[in-house]
């Protein structure tokens, strides 16, 4: 993860969606367009994979009284569902989409979105069938998720709602093709991982992919339940054990860590130097939700996994690109600069890539590229005075 190929002086060829060219003496017959990154740092578009982008309502209440000590509890999901059984599917639509532009213009290509906020067959097929209207419409990619298992719908026994899930809802999921993974929230007061394991065991048969919500609120062996399954992805892992990350990665899993998240509720941090240190693949995400972590710059994340993680800004940078990918097994598609891969490209407004956990805070982005296509490019009126090291006497 530390090992970050810097080239300087060349150019990136683009055909159609592709990179197809790198090097100081690029062929430029049949070019239409050159974009001049002469002046900037390029990097691999961001990946964030994992997001609950698509809600209906806020939440702020909750987040104020939280910080007067009141614990997180299932309760902010309910709010969450309640509003979005209120809502239409283009009212979902509609409210997210501003949301995913705030992400582009801060340099994320791609995201994963979960459901979750459902929980019933009528809900969670809404928030899927948004998602599936934004995988249309949205500038960038988007990777569905199958949350159905993010908690229990009030008033509703476990074991009704677990039947409902495997007979009604990953039925539905897959006759439809609403997701390419499921996940489950498997934590204290959640799902156990007797109930996860049940769950995941569907979804795999119905051909989704498996991801876990692990070890977030006590270490239940979420992240040995991962491995068991080869899932793609555990995720959040603040209270994982050496042995679960072991296990992790010895079955191949991906860890991907939200550190805005812990920021958020004041949680330890993730031991994201202790799995690096073990040769895991880390990878960061926003968890970008109305309820424990509303930031959505992938930006933030990079610097809090350097500044509270123990992270270098090159290791930072990978499980933001090419882990992050890999947690979406899409790491031969996108994820760094190279030939044969898609031409999601930043042009960020800095001197060097080591600047972007020093600039906290700071939008470096000035130009997206999406698939070969400028997505996003910052006007001269919107674009701030670059920022640079200071020259003369230390402050």
């Amino acid at each position: 993860m530390s090992e970050i190929s810097v080239q300087e002086h060349v150019s990136i060829r683009i055909d159609g969606q592709m990179i197809t060219e790198i090097g100081p003496n690029v062929d430029r017959r049949g070019i239409d367009l050159t974009v001049d990154g002469s002046d900037a740092v390029v990097i691999p578009g961001l990946v964030d994979p994992h997001t609950h982008a698509v809600f209906a309502g806020t939440r702020e209440e909750e987040f104020l009284a939280r910080l007067q000590g009141k614990p997180y509890d299932e309760g902010g999901i309910q709010s969450s569902a309640r509003a979005v059984a209120a809502a239409s599917e283009k009212e979902l639509v509609q409210a997210t989409l501003p949301r995913l532009q705030l992400m582009l213009k801060s340099g994320t290509t791609t995201i994963e979105i979960k459901s979750g906020y459902g929980l019933s067959l009528e809900g969670e097929t809404k928030l899927l069938l948004a998602i599936r209207q934004l995988r249309k419409t949205a500038p960038l990619r988007v990777i569905s998720t199958f949350l159905g298992a993010h908690a229990f719908p009030e008033g509703v026994r476990h074991d009704d709602y677990i039947s409902t899930i495997i007979t009604e809802m990953i039925p539905t999921v897959r006759r439809r093709r609403l997701a390419q993974f499921c996940d489950v929230f498997c934590d204290q007061g959640f799902f156990t991982p007797s109930e996860t394991r049940t769950i995941l065991r569907a979804a795999r048969g119905a051909g989704l992919r498996l991801k876990l919500h692990a070890d977030e609120l006590a270490d239940v062996g979420g992240a040995e339940l991962a491995a068991s399954l080869e899932a793609t992805s555990a995720d959040h892992l603040l209270r994982t054990s050496e042995r679960g990350m072991r296990r992790l990665r010895e079955a191949g899993v991906i860890p991907v860590l939200l550190p805005g998240t812990a920021f958020t509720l004041g949680s330890p941090y993730a031991p994201a130097r202790k799995m690096v240190d073990l040769d895991l693949p880390v990878a960061i995400a926003t968890d970008f939700n109305p309820g424990t972590c509303l930031i959505y710059s992938m930006w933030i994340i990079i610097a809090l996994a350097v500044m509270k993680m123990g992270l270098t800004i090159e290791e930072a940078l990978t499980a933001a690109t090419l882990n992050a990918a890999a947690a979406l097994e899409l790491s031969g598609e996108i994820g760094s600069i190279e030939v044969g891969k898609h031409a999601d490209l930043l042009l960020l407004n800095l001197d060097n890539y080591r600047q972007i956990p020093y600039f906290f805070g700071y939008n470096p982005v000035h130009t997206v590229l999406h698939d070969g296509e400028i997505v996003y490019e910052r006007t001269e009126h919107d674009k701030p005075a670059r920022l640079k090291k200071a020259a003369s006497q230390p402050s």
